[in-house]
């Protein structure tokens, strides 16, 4: 029996995890919340960061700088339309976006937030379980494997996912903290 297909698809869903945790803002600034942001620059969608530079000069601050200055506007409005709770400050040749201090409530509600996607996270791995539990289940029901063979398959699909479970619960603690000691 091969495990690897399995261990591919939870790995998969841990990154999509990690990928949603960095776009996450914990108050401090984070270049990752506009990482989905896509402008129409000559017709094509195009990230925010293939079309201008992007720095935290401070703990709460994102300065974009395009490279054509023609994207200036585009790049504001993509970033209003795309709502993520931070109103875009342009100069005339960068967009700064400042972000407030974190209160108590909000970084409650941030933590709520992460949990809801972290046990999202933890159902993907355990259908991901299930459908790996069927499959050697079927292989055993046609004879291609003996009882013996499933009971040790079935532990390792268990041991597999209980290790991708643990990585979701430590990546949520270590956010967990983070949100809540900025």
């Amino acid at each position: 029996m091969n495990f690897d297909d399995m261990k591919e698809k939870m790995e998969k869903t841990l990154n999509v995890f990690e990928n949603n945790l960095a776009e996450i803002r914990a108050g401090r600034a984070n270049p990752a919340i506009l990482n989905k942001i896509k402008i129409d620059y000559y017709g094509v969608p195009t990230p925010i960061s293939q079309v201008a530079g992007i720095s935290v000069p401070e703990a709460r601050l994102i300065v974009i700088q395009p490279w054509d200055a023609s994207v200036l506007k585009e790049i504001e409005k993509e970033i209003l339309k795309a709502d993520i709770g931070i109103n875009p400050n342009n100069d005339g040749k960068v967009i700064r976006l400042s972000f407030p201090e974190l209160n108590e409530e909000r970084r409650k509600e941030i933590v709520k937030d992460i949990k809801k996607i972290a046990e999202d996270s933890k159902v993907a791995i355990r259908s991901i379980r299930r459908d790996a539990m069927d499959d050697v289940k079927q292989q055993q029901k046609d004879s291609v494997i003996t009882e013996d063979e499933l009971k040790v398959a079935e532990d390792e699909i268990q041991k597999i996912t209980d290790k991708y479970v643990n990585e979701v619960d430590t990546l949520l603690a270590n956010k967990e903290k983070e949100v809540m000691s900025v």
